[in-house]
C-alpha cells in the first residue's frame, strides 16, 4: 500500500512538471498505432494535424490547435474574441470513435475574460478526449523523429534548431514531405510563441503539428503561416506556457506524455 501511495504521489508530481507519467508498457507498438501525434483531425470538416499526446493519469487526450474549431475567417488569430465551436464536439481522428473536444484555450479565454494581447494573441491549444476503444491503439511518439523527450520551458533563441511533422492533406498522402527541420528567428509575444523557418515550410492543413527543439523536448505547436513581415514562416505557439495557462484556468490536469521511441536527432547540421 505504501509503494502504490508513493507511485501515486510520483505520478501526479511528473503532470504538474509537465512530464508523461504512463509508462511505455501501457501504449501500443509505434509501428501498428493507429492514433498518435502527426495523424489528420477534421472538425467538421477543418483538416488539421494532431500534435502531442496528453494523459491526466485517467484520460487520454489528442493535442490540436484551438483554432482547428474556428467558426471565423482565416485571418482570425485573437483568441479572445474568435469563435469557436463548442466544447464538446466531436472531432474526426479516422479510427471510427470521434474525439471529444473537452478544452478550447478560444473558449476558455472568452470565460475567463483574459485580456493580455500576447496570450489572446498566441494561446492556441485544445485538447480531445479519446474514446475508450482507441486508448490502446495509441502511442505518443512523434513520427519520423521519434520523442517527445521533455517539455521545452525556456523557448528558443534565434538560430536554435526545431523539429516538426506535418500531415497537410494538401500534400496529396506524400510522407515525404512532412517531416521538417529549420531554425528559430526568435521569440514573440513575451516568449508566448517562436517564429521559425523549416524546409519544408508548414502549410494549410500541417496547423495543429508538433514542434519540437534539437534534443527531442517538446516546444510548440504550429499556429500561423505567415505572408508578411517574414513571408514563408511560421508562428509556433510555447507548449508550456499554453499548458501552464490551461491549469491555471481549470482545464484538463493533462500534460505531456514522452514518447516510446528513441528521439532521433536533427538530420542537417545544427
Amino acid at each position: 500500500m505504501i509503494g502504490r501511495r508513493v507511485a501515486v504521489i510520483l505520478g501526479t508530481a511528473l503532470l504538474a512538471l509537465g512530464i508523461g507519467a504512463t509508462t511505455a508498457g501501457a501504449w501500443a507498438p509505434a509501428d501498428s498505432a493507429t492514433v498518435h501525434p502527426g495523424i489528420q483531425t477534421f472538425t467538421q470538416g477543418a483538416q488539421c494535424t494532431a500534435n502531442f499526446v496528453f494523459s491526466d493519469g485517467t484520460n487520454t487526450y489528442l493535442g490540436q490547435a484551438a483554432h482547428c474549431s474556428g467558426t471565423g475567417g482565416n485571418t482570425e488569430t485573437n483568441g479572445c474574441s474568435a469563435q469557436s465551436l463548442p466544447d464538446g464536439t466531436q472531432v474526426d481522428i479516422g479510427t471510427g470513435h470521434p474525439a471529444t473536444m473537452v478544452y478550447n484555450s478560444w473558449n476558455a479565454m472568452k470565460r475567463a475574460g483574459e485580456t493580455n494581447p500576447d496570450v489572446c494573441a498566441f494561446n492556441d491549444l485544445a485538447l480531445l478526449r479519446l474514446d475508450a476503444a482507441d486508448v490502446p491503439n495509441t502511442n505518443p511518439s512523434i513520427p519520423f523523429w521519434g520523442g517527445p523527450t521533455g517539455l521545452n520551458s525556456s523557448g528558443t533563441q534565434v538560430g536554435d534548431t526545431v523539429l516538426s511533422y506535418g500531415n497537410s492533406e494538401l500534400r496529396g498522402g506524400v510522407t515525404a514531405l512532412s517531416p521538417k527541420q529549420g531554425k528559430s528567428i526568435g521569440d514573440d509575444g513575451n516568449g508566448w510563441s517562436h517564429d521559425v523557418y523549416t524546409v519544408t515550410p508548414g502549410i494549410p492543413g500541417d496547423s495543429g503539428s508538433a514542434f519540437m527543439d534539437a534534443s527531442g523536448k517538446a516546444l510548440g505547436i504550429l499556429s500561423t503561416v505567415a505572408i508578411a513581415p517574414l513571408a514563408g514562416s511560421n508562428g509556433v505557439g510555447d507548449v508550456a506556457k499554453e499548458i501552464a495557462w490551461m491549469h491555471g484556468h481549470g482545464g484538463p490536469g493533462a500534460s505531456i506524455v514522452n514518447g516510446t521511441e528513441p528521439f532521433t536527432g536533427p538530420l542537417l547540421p545544427i
